[in-house]
């Protein structure tokens, strides 16, 4: 009998790999306030969290210049870094595994949620997913917590039967707000340290530790 029948997978850092796409976009929206960035890897921390609170956090931006970060950060990553971007080797063949076994698939990211289908659909891993929820485009709902809440309200889900899998620890704090379960991939952008403090339940490296662990808990 399945412990958590729903798996509620982040996006950035858990399915796909977009340092490329996210980095280049952010240093193009900084450039536009005349600030800029020498070493592409100093923006990595933007991967993840969601944008608008990160550029008024780490850049001291206000409400309004945070809007319009985001705004030139779109210009470039509608057109060109949404796909400068790779799926982590052996998640669509755990997917198809997972699907096959009959866990129900569950897309929870703050990326924007039309982006967000956009890179489903380009890597070809839509249809295991049997719901998506992401960001709104008006930056509403970009809280993990809140995208988590709002596919339990809309799945008619109770937390226990679900795990929440991601790679920071706005995914562990969004699981724990709604009582859930999780666990952190060490394979994306967070680290042990943050993913542990964060009070993640578990904590892998690999894409095939977290395969055997899903399976170990299916029969624990």
């Amino acid at each position: 009998m399945m412990k958590y029948r729903y798996l509620l997978f982040d996006l950035d850092g858990t399915l796909t790999n977009p340092e490329v796409g996210v980095t280049r976009s952010v240093a193009y929206a900084l450039r536009q306030f005349g600030i800029e960035t020498n070493d592409l890897s100093e923006l990595r921390k933007l991967i993840g969290p969601p944008l608008l609170d990160s550029f008024r956090t780490l850049y001291g931006f206000s409400e309004s210049q945070a809007q319009q970060a985001i705004e030139h950060y779109r210009e470039y990553f509608t057109q060109t870094g949404i796909f400068e971007n790779e799926l982590y080797l052996g998640i669509d063949s755990l997917l198809q595994e997972l699907a096959s076994k009959g866990y129900k698939i569950v897309l929870a990211t703050s990326k924007p949620e039309p982006y967000a289908i956009r890179i489903l659909h380009h890597f070809h891993l839509h249809h295991h997913f049997t719901f998506i929820c992401g960001s709104n485009l008006d930056n509403s709902r970009r809280n993990k917590g809140e995208i988590i809440a709002h596919i339990l309200k809309q799945m008619e889900l109770s937390a226990d039967d679900c795990i929440m899998i991601g790679d920071r620890e706005h995914d562990i704090l969004g699981a724990k707000a709604n009582h859930m379960d999780s666990i952190g991939v060490l394979f994306g952008f967070g680290s042990r340290e943050e993913l542990e403090t964060a009070g993640a339940t578990y904590v892998v490296e690999t894409v095939e530790e977290l395969r055997a662990l899903l399976f170990r808990i299916e029969f624990s």
